[in-house]
């Protein structure tokens, strides 16, 4: 058992929170799905996730400064302890031991001085020399301008890290210098240089384009803005929750933020139109210059951590595993009356790794390895043909919370239809040619939270088209048909593959979580993550399906399915209303 395994290696602090955290399993702690009296919440709960992490109740969005800290996964993020809208925005905390169980505990930091009287906004975490742990975040003033602040622990032994106390410097950096006080937010985990000095990427529009603010500080507290920033762009708007990282280039290992490995390339993260872009690039810390490989819309280039819901991304390095992970926020689909009436508003995405591809073009992205624990009954099957117009369904199986696998091969490719050069847009593209537009190859995939009848179906489903010198496959997210209800939002969503489907199998990973499927294409190559309402296509009337509308059969070579049990997510203490006033 891994609580036994950390008991040998941890301090007797840590040890004593493991048993603390075993005692309360111990004495029955329901999953957050089952726990409905302690939540206050309406008794109709179908869309509230098995093992995603989401709070009791009320409203959250984005992750703030995870870290790893003496033992211990700490995840801190935006939420309004009183609703399920936004506001009142305060540092919730959480913690974990394997990133899929979690104890809730007091908010770490809440509106009440002049510098966050209005607001403590999004930021980061930082580890200053003997490995100290501090919060940098946005603070909305007296003003409700955006400036930044310092918090730093009470108490270092407590590798819970359950008290924050605000600096008396603040705030340490403001809208100074013709920079607009309403888009100045969301301050990077911060690196040191060779000189010694750190820097820190703040959030920025101006004249209407993105760019992210370079400061320098000696200290950690004076910090002094860069004549020019690290970066900008004039085909976007503002941009949100920057994120600047390493990575390796031989894939192997995530890389620590303030490396200056020679064999690294740098990732610019700027979330905008509602998605999380990014950049790759080379980065020279002795000149704080940052040289990208192809610009943000550049070009038809648009790298996307996710081309579907998912937003206000945050990565940090995992010093126990040598890994980087990255969450992101998973916006509801439906209504602000619905989310009322339901008691809660947003999820986190199963925090997943990230590497570098083999090509050094793009990001490579998977689950965690630690979800895996969650799968209970399985089902799996090997060689099975779909032909022209099939659906097979996959049972035994609870398909309303499930781990889907799956590797399709295709015999062959010569009848692939054309791809027209005017294709450049692939969520435009899987609208034109859903489910229902057969051509040769494709569509061919899986139907999650489906009704027994396919009234309600979410389609993620796969296209090979044929180009003068290669292929091209296509892959889509259909919520079209995800449900009866006329309120919920049901955006199809689209991304090209960088495979080679001659040389290798299309794969597809999809976690379906009642109401999220997160869905990893070409091995983590493409991810696109959806929020479904089904109204017929509830727990246990869900269903799972194959199928193949295309003109060409395909072959399944191997089909794995997990039923996935809940995560345990717990409160330490009841929450105590922050100081508003």
């Amino acid at each position: 058992m891994t609580y036994l395994k950390l008991e040998v290696t941890m301090e007797k602090s840590v040890v004593l929170v493991i048993g603390f955290w075993l005692l309360l399993l111990g004495n029955g702690v329901q999953s957050h799905r089952q726990d409905k009296k302690h939540q206050s919440l309406p008794r109709d709960q179908s869309y509230r996730t098995g093992y995603h992490f989401q709070p009791p109740k009320n409203w959250m969005n984005d992750p703030n400064g995870p870290m790893y800290y003496k033992g211990v996964y700490h995840l801190f993020y935006q939420y309004n302890p009183y609703a399920a809208v936004w506001g009142n925005i305060t540092w919730a905390h959480s913690i974990s031991y394997d990133l899929v169980n979690w104890i809730n505990l007091d908010i770490a930091l809440s509106p009440g001085d002049p510098f966050d009287i209005n607001g403590c906004w999004s930021g980061s975490t930082t580890f200053l020399s003997g490995e100290k742990p501090v919060i940098l975040y946005t603070g909305s003033d007296t003003m409700n301008r955006q400036v930044q602040n310092l918090a730093e622990p009470k108490n270092l032994s407590d590798p819970l890290l359950r008290k924050w106390v605000k600096s008396s410097h603040n705030p340490l950096m403001s809208p100074v210098d013709g920079i607009d006080p309403k888009n100045f937010r969301d301050p990077t985990t911060a690196w040191q240089g060779p000189d010694g000095f750190w820097r820190v990427l703040v959030g920025n529009e101006m004249d209407g384009h993105g760019r992210a603010l370079l400061y320098r500080s000696q200290d950690f507290i004076t910090w002094s803005q860069s004549k020019e920033p690290i970066h900008s762009s004039t085909r976007t708007g503002m941009w949100e929750c920057p994120d600047f990282y390493p990575v390796s280039i031989d894939g192997k290992n995530g890389v620590e933020t303030s490396s200056l490995d020679k064999f690294t390339k740098h990732v610019l993260k700027a979330s905008f139109d509602n998605s999380d872009h990014y950049v790759l690039g080379n980065y020279t810390a002795v000149t704080d210059k940052f040289l990208v490989d192809t610009d943000f819309l550049d070009n038809g280039s648009d790298l996307q951590y996710d081309y579907g819901n998912f937003y206000a991304s945050k990565t940090f390095f995992d010093s126990d595993k040598k890994r980087r992970i990255l969450w992101g926020w998973i916006l509801e689909s439906d209504n602000t009356t619905d989310d009322v009436k339901k008691g809660w508003s947003g999820l986190q995405s199963i925090p997943r790794t990230i590497l570098l591809s083999k090509t050094g073009k793009q990001l490579i992205q998977w689950p965690v390895e630690e979800i895996e624990k969650q799968r209970t009954i399985k089902v799996s099957f090997e060689n099975k043909e779909l032909k022209r117009g099939s659906v097979l369904e996959v049972s035994g199986i609870t398909a309303s919370q499930a781990d889907v696998e799956v590797f399709f091969s295709l015999s062959s490719l010569k009848e692939a239809e054309l791809m027209d050069p005017s294709w450049v847009n692939p969520k435009l593209l899987c609208s034109q040619k859903t489910t229902s537009v057969q051509t040769n190859v494709g569509p061919f995939g899986i139907l999650v939270l489906a009704s027994k009848d396919l009234t309600e179906q979410t389609a993620i489903f796969f296209r090979v088209f044929r180009s003068e010198d290669n292929y091209v496959v296509l892959m889509c997210s259909d919520q079209s048909r995800s449900s009866v209800e006329e309120g919920p939002q049901k955006t199809i969503y689209g991304a090209f593959i960088d495979i080679d489907p001659l040389n290798e199998k299309i794969s597809l990973r999809s976690l379906i979580d009642h109401s999220i499927v997160e869905s990893f294409g070409g091995e983590g190559r493409a991810c696109i993550t959806a929020r479904v309402y089904p109204k017929l296509a509830i727990d246990n009337q869900a269903y799972l399906y194959a199928f193949n509308n295309g003109t060409l059969d395909v072959n399944i070579s191997t089909l794995n399915a997990w039923s996935m049990k809940d995560a345990q997510i717990v409160s330490s203490t009841k929450r105590r209303k922050p100081n508003l006033n």
